[in-house]
């Protein structure tokens, strides 16, 4: 059995007012979910995809932690692109970094690997 989350599932619902991402992440047989709410623009999406993934790991860890994602981007590396995601967690002195490689069919599941690439070695230790 794995001691990190794995992704279940990535539900977004956009409005004109408002883009609401859902994630969730399963872990020792029970799923976690985690919801951010935010700007419809395009630009915000994977934002909200970052902090509903921290969400639903704060929810694994029982709260036991506090995730704050400082920085998410996408660039390209050669011919491949890559989305990194920067995390602040309390009590590490350092910002945590993770990326994964992006696809077109999956950019919103490459940003949510990011985001648990950047903590997994920091959760395991929590969980």
């Amino acid at each position: 059995m794995s001691n990190r989350p794995a992704i279940v599932q990535i539900d977004e619902h956009t409005t004109d007012e408002e883009t609401t991402v859902t994630i969730s992440l399963s872990w020792q047989d029970e799923h976690f979910f985690g919801t951010a709410s935010g700007s419809p623009e395009g630009s915000s999406r994977a934002r909200l995809v970052g902090e509903a993934t921290l969400r639903a790991v704060e929810e694994v860890a029982e709260k036991r932690i506090s995730l704050h994602l400082e920085a998410v981007a996408t660039t390209e590396m050669g011919d491949t692109q890559i989305a990194m995601a920067q995390v602040l967690m309390d009590g590490v002195p350092v910002p945590l970094v993770g990326s994964a490689l992006l696809t077109e069919r999956d950019a919103t599941a490459a940003t949510v690997r990011a985001v648990l690439d950047a903590i997994n070695r920091r959760l395991e230790q929590v969980l």
